[in-house]
């Protein structure tokens, strides 16, 4: 099993990112029911119905070294505003993807995507010494699109007829990465944003 990553907290002005845990579980429907997140039909946020599985395979991810599941805190009250983590890590080509992201309906666009983006990449890059960072979404998810180009990442291409759908449907997913060399200017912007909206 890989050891590259470890499990830990990150904690910034706004939020905290906790390793997700079984007693996650209410409080996670309870945030995804927060614009009926599961019935957007492009996404994979849990429901009541699919939250056990959700947990099943984080935990299992998270076992054999290629992912560490976080759940996002708000750092005053603690309420849980959404979940991420780092998956499909390569350990020899020291990459990884942040993925699985999803938050309640009433911080998105708000500075706290911003700010768990800062904290994971800034772990990534500087303690992790990724070589590079991916994100990957639905072709269909604009909004995932536009806030993950709006985090400096570039696109690296589509991946057509990349996966099957519960339904049978054909995804194609859309890659983008950020590199290690171009790290230090998406950390320059990502703080003037969070400095913006303080």
């Amino acid at each position: 099993m890989s050891t590259w990553l470890q499990e830990l907290e990150l904690i910034g002005e706004h939020v905290k990112l906790v390793p997700l845990s079984s007693e996650h579980r209410n409080a996670l429907v309870e945030a995804s029911s927060d614009g009926e997140l599961s019935t957007l039909w492009f996404t994979q946020v849990p429901s009541e119905q699919t939250i056990d599985t959700y947990l099943e395979v984080a935990f299992k991810d998270k076992s054999n070294g290629t992912a560490l599941p976080f759940v996002v805190l708000d750092k005053d009250t603690n309420q849980l505003l959404g979940c991420t983590r780092f998956c499909n890590a390569v350990t020899k080509n020291k990459r990884v993807e942040i993925g699985y992201t999803w938050y309640r309906k009433s911080v998105q666009r708000t500075i706290v995507n911003t700010e768990c983006k800062y904290l994971l990449l800034s772990h990534a890059f500087e303690n992790l010494k990724a070589i590079a960072v991916e994100f990957r979404t639905h072709w269909h998810n604009h909004a995932s699109r536009n806030a993950i180009a709006r985090l400096g990442a570039k696109q690296d291409g589509v991946l057509r007829n990349f996966s099957v759908e519960p339904d049978g449907a054909y995804r194609d997913t859309v890659v983008f990465s950020i590199i290690n060399n171009e790290w230090p200017s998406v950390k320059k912007s990502l703080a003037f944003k969070l400095n913006q909206t303080e």
